[in-house]
């Protein structure tokens, strides 16, 4: 009889051209050894060059995918991305109160890669307020970070204070995305509460980095369903997210996909 394998929902919207949101979600929790479960919050039109449509699934349908799927099956570790709207982000709150999952990774994705904003403006203060308090790891990068804080970001210094500050809105852990600064090497640094903990990687020189946020977060919550502590886990997933930008593969006229499957041998 075959062990059962550590689960993961991912709750978050689908991307047609496969790159990212859902699919690079569930890509990346299979090529980690975890069953992954999905949530879908809405359905993008979307390719490598941008997001062309979007249309949200209702609120209580959002909800009563989380509750059948954590009633039957339950879930080791969850990650959140795309939400899209407030209705849909109270939905997933409610329903993740009343079948928590501990290990709950949040990537406040507010805007793809194209520059097509995937979360309603109004949206905002609902995350903050229903499920930041919810998260044991929130992934903000630094303009989703000036959001969530109120505070500018220009120097290490003041990702610091803003990674604090929203610390302070209730999340377990904050991992603040370096990618958006220039340099030799993509940073990122993590807060527990008490104390800072950087990672460095080469940064690679590329456009085909459609996914990276999701990626990255779905990665995480595979780690941490796997029994990694937080750091070990961003550690962890940030070795496989280099090699599958390393490995990215180039499809399409804009920003191609990453190569979630590139550790594979066939």
């Amino acid at each position: 009889m075959n062990a059962q394998p550590p689960r993961v929902l991912t709750i978050a919207g689908s991307d047609s051209g496969g790159g990212a949101g859902i699919e690079a979600d569930l890509k990346t929790i299979a090529a980690l050894g975890c069953y992954g479960m999905a949530a879908i919050t809405a359905i993008t039109a979307q390719n490598t060059v941008g997001v062309f449509g979007i249309h949200e699934i209702p609120p209580e349908e959002v909800g009563r995918q989380i509750d059948v799927v954590l009633d039957d099956i339950g879930a080791d570790a969850a990650k959140l991305g795309m939400l899209s709207s407030a209705a849909i982000i109270e939905a997933v709150a409610a329903s993740l109160r009343q079948r928590p999952v501990e290990k709950l990774v949040i990537d406040p994705v507010m805007v793809a890669k194209s520059g097509d904003a995937l979360l309603r403006e109004e949206a905002r203060d609902a995350l903050r307020s229903c499920l930041l308090p919810l998260a044991y790891m929130v992934t903000p990068n630094i303009p989703e970070a000036v959001v969530l804080s109120g505070r500018s970001i220009t120097t290490e210094d003041d990702v610091r204070r803003a990674g604090e500050a929203i610390h302070a809105l209730g999340p377990t852990h904050v991992l603040m995305k370096g990618g958006h600064f220039e340099g030799r090497n993509a940073t990122d640094w993590l807060f527990d509460g008490a104390r800072w903990v950087d990672f460095s990687a080469e940064r690679i020189d590329t456009k085909n980095t459609h996914g990276t946020g999701c990626t990255f977060s779905a990665a995480i919550a595979s780690y941490l369903a796997l029994g990694k502590p937080a750091a070990d886990a961003v550690e962890a997933a940030k070795a496989y997210l280099t090699g599958a930008i390393r490995h990215a593969l180039p499809l399409g006229r804009g920003h191609g996909p990453l190569n979630h499957l590139w550790r594979s041998k066939t």
